[in-house]
């Protein structure tokens, strides 16, 4: 039996759920609050128990989620019984080695990557998964393995990929790495782990810096990239290109996808695709399907009111997210909620999320979500960083929905790793009831 302590973490959830379908023994314990990673867990029959010293028995094997030290009394538990404990990271490198593994990296757009490739190698040939929405899956005969492999800590350094895909490097996890110059020495790290070949985006100026021993394939909008996009649409339906690779024509792909950054997350997956022989047009055909990854770009629609749900949280994811609601609603106003992640970022990052924050028409600013950050070590640190430099903005609580009922023909925009759906769901019920 394997117990997860923090079963609902995103990772974890979806670590659970492949483990299960391995033909593993699997349960888990957390916190009682709901969250959008159990629906899965709950689905496959998996046992989601909250915390209890009582949950740990002989013979165990223990998986820990990274935000639990050895003072967690499960954690203690185990310890005092001798029990197996490895991390997420660990677990998830142990299964790498299983199968032809293609880890997808970067410091944004990594999990819809995951999501995309998944759907298309998985419609095409079977293919297991674990994707950072909590979302995995697997099957003992695939012979694939899409995982989405975090850079935070280096813990994609315990993974052994056949492909390693880079999304973009930037300075994100600012209470880890020292300067962009860490960022790049683990990337460069990462894919120096790549047995076969290394897969990244070219029109990311940081990529270029990694001295890697592997082959290095790029790909991008560029022309002296080695996978290219041209002939470019944005509409409002979705994005069409044709793709070229190493100067040879491979296709034309028009997808359900939106802004310049989701472009370039089909892009690294049409080159894999490539590289593995798979048809262009099967590809382009199943790629039509892809319905999104959980809480990226999610949408509801009540009337002229569209609630759009993302993980958002750096100033270039946001920039990103609000290009691809301007694509696809250009005429609506455009009203955002913002939670900022972790004091550290914050701090970090105040004035750039204010100035992307000012190309909507009105912003709405939480309180800092802490994750695994105290406010004592911040003193100075709050969200009226970014609220008294917005043009248009003002603080929310999550009881607050009532100030979001007043917009018409708008495109309402919530973005936190957090899980922001209490007041999503307060204000649907509200819009419902006008």
């Amino acid at each position: 039996m394997y117990h997860f302590i923090g079963i609902k973490g995103a990772g974890m959830s979806a670590l659970a759920q492949i483990m299960n379908e391995l033909g593993y023994e699997v349960q888990g314990s957390d916190v009682e609050e709901t969250f959008f990673t159990e629906q899965g867990l709950h689905e496959l029959g998996i046992p989601v128990l909250p915390f209890d010293t009582e949950n740990i028995k002989e013979e165990m094997k223990i998986i820990r989620g990274a935000t639990f030290s050895d003072t967690h009394p499960e954690i203690e538990k185990a310890l005092s019984l001798g029990l197996p404990i490895y991390t997420y990271s660990e677990m998830v490198g142990h299964l790498t080695q299983k199968f032809k593994t293609i880890c997808v990296a970067g410091c944004h757009g990594k999990t819809t990557t995951s999501a995309m490739l998944a759907h298309v190698l998985n419609e095409l040939t079977g293919a297991n998964y674990l994707i950072g929405d909590g979302t995995g899956y697997a099957g003992i005969d695939n012979e694939y393995f899409v995982l989405e492999a975090c850079e935070y800590r280096r813990h994609f350094l315990a993974y052994t990929p056949e492909y390693a895909i880079i999304t973009n490097i930037d300075m994100d996890h600012v209470d880890y790495f020292k300067n962009i110059e860490d960022v790049i020495d683990a990337y460069q790290s990462y894919a120096n782990k790549s047995k076969k070949m290394i897969i990244a985006c070219g029109d990311d100026p940081y990529t270029h810096l990694l001295e890697v021993t592997p082959p290095i394939f790029y790909y991008g909008l560029d022309d002296d990239n080695d996978i290219i996009a041209s002939n470019v649409e944005y509409k409002e339906t979705g994005t069409s290109f044709e793709v070229t690779v190493e100067g040879n024509y491979y296709g034309f792909f028009e997808l359900p996808i939106y802004g310049k950054h989701m472009l370039l997350d089909a892009l690294a997956v049409i080159a894999t695709c490539y590289y593995e022989r798979l048809d262009a047009k099967d590809v382009a055909k199943v790629f039509r399907t892809f319905e999104g990854a959980k809480r990226r770009f999610s949408e509801t629609v009540i009337g002229d009111t569209i609630i759009v749900d993302d993980y958002a949280h750096h100033p270039n994811e946001v920039k990103a997210i609000m290009k691809a609601v301007k694509q696809k609603y250009p005429k609506k106003k455009i009203i955002t909620v913002f939670q900022p992640h972790t004091f550290s970022r914050t701090e970090q990052f105040s004035t750039d999320l204010s100035k992307v924050l000012n190309l909507s028409d009105h912003s709405y600013i939480m309180d800092i979500h802490p994750s695994r950050e105290k406010q004592e070590d911040f003193p100075n640190v709050t969200s009226h960083l970014i609220i008294d430099a917005l043009d248009h903005g003002e603080s929310i609580t999550m009881k607050d929905a009532e100030k979001l009922v007043q917009y018409k023909d708008a495109v309402i925009l919530f973005m936190s790793p957090n899980d922001l759906h209490e007041l999503e769901d307060d204000l649907i019920a509200l819009l419902e009831v006008k």
